[in-house]
């Protein structure tokens, strides 16, 4: 089954001459396929390179206008996948799109590293960034019966979002699927990325970071749970923010003495992942940890939703020392909105510091039963 991406369009609204557009995203979440699939649409004369291919790499290693024009000719599109293979890629496409006014350009990457080598200085100003995610609830809904979802939701808050597990129909080979991803890339090419050698210590702290979704998480006690110093803490933490694997969130506050932001809330991308990490495949209903799997996911799902909506917002979490507390609150059109997530249909009231404080916001309770509006 082919599901229509939300970023497809955002590459059509995008993809201009003069402009390169940069495709990114985690590894397995389609970026490859989304690019093909978008090809098909285009008339125009286009040209799909490898970064992979060494072959690629010495077309483009002759940095001169005349090699170029040769290698383009009438070409209108340029698309190159995992560009960020080929050596000095950013100022080559700097070089590029330069000397090609009329020429479109699409490059993809699978970590804020890559991101980094494709782009850099050379394309300030040149480029159009674009995020690809797990399959997001708004696509599932394309082609999912209403009947269907419920279900499919609780199956998905245990085997996640990423989209060849769609067209695996066995719960065993979907989690095994996840486990051959978690060590295969988990633990071998995110530590290629620094040299990193201890890949036991990266696995611990993961795990200690998925028991711990939902709540603050102190770098200083992650390090004495790991026997890692903070700074190593803080530099397998900034790693696996970059290649997309957690996300931060940071506290909020306008300096009340109450609110608390020292330490921050992690979570996972995806909850395959998260649940690979801790080796639990259980169904929703054995779970005991459905709040965390819960909020999780509806985390994630919040982030593709702005990414493809193009919102601008920033997003925090909310807690004061007398332990009153919000999951998330976006910052967003100049107002602040408060969100509490609740696996069961339970009525919160909105804390009671929160409401004195900031009395213009709006303030809503998220459950199984209304995210379709919410995230839509």
């Amino acid at each position: 089954m082919i599901v229509v991406r939300k970023a497809e369009n955002l590459i059509k609204n995008k993809v201009k001459p003069g402009k390169v557009v940069v495709l990114h995203g985690a590894r397995r979440v389609g970026k490859t396929f989304l690019i093909k699939e978008y090809l098909k649409t285009v008339e125009e004369k286009y040209i799909f390179w490898n970064g992979e291919d060494f072959a690629v790499h010495e077309l483009l290693s002759r940095r001169s206008v005349q090699n170029y024009k040769n290698l383009l000719g009438s070409t209108k599109l340029l698309v190159i996948d995992e560009a960020h293979k080929i050596p000095d890629i950013g100022h080559i496409l700097k070089l590029i799109v330069d000397s090609f006014e009329d020429l479109k350009v699409i490059v993809t990457g699978s970590s804020a590293f890559d991101i980094a080598n494709i782009t850099g200085e050379p394309l300030t100003g040149r480029k159009y960034e674009i995020m690809l995610y797990p399959v997001s609830e708004s696509e599932f809904s394309q082609f999912e019966k209403p009947e269907e979802r419920h279900d499919n939701l609780l199956h998905r808050l245990v085997y996640g979002n990423l989209p060849e597990l769609i067209s695996i129909s066995d719960p065993d080979d979907k989690a095994a699927y996840l486990r051959d991803l978690v060590n295969s890339y988990l633990l071998k090419d995110i530590l290629a990325f620094k040299n990193i050698k201890n890949s036991l210590k990266l696995l611990n702290l993961l795990k200690l970071i998925a028991y711990q979704i939902g709540s603050e998480v102190s770098i200083e006690e992650l390090g004495r749970q790991t026997a890692m110093s903070k700074n190593t803490v803080e530099k397998y933490l900034d790693l696996l923010s970059k290649v997309f694997v957690l996300y931060r969130l940071n506290g909020f506050s306008r300096n009340l003495r109450k609110e608390v932001v020292k330490n921050s809330k992690w979570y996972f991308y995806d909850n395959g992942v998260r649940n690979a990490i801790v080796t639990n495949f259980n169904p929703i209903s054995l779970r005991e940890d459905k709040g965390i799997l819960w909020e999780n996911y509806m985390m994630s799902e919040r982030i593709k939703y702005h990414s493809y909506s193009e919102t601008v917002c920033n997003r925090y979490f909310w807690r004061t020392y007398d332990k009153q507390e919000i999951d998330l609150v976006e910052e967003r059109e100049g107002k602040l909105f408060a969100y509490e997530f609740k696996w069961k249909n339970d009525r919160i009231k909105i804390p009671a510091a929160w409401r004195k404080a900031y009395p213009n916001s709006s303030f809503e309770t998220i459950t199984i039963e209304n995210i379709s509006d919410w995230l839509s």
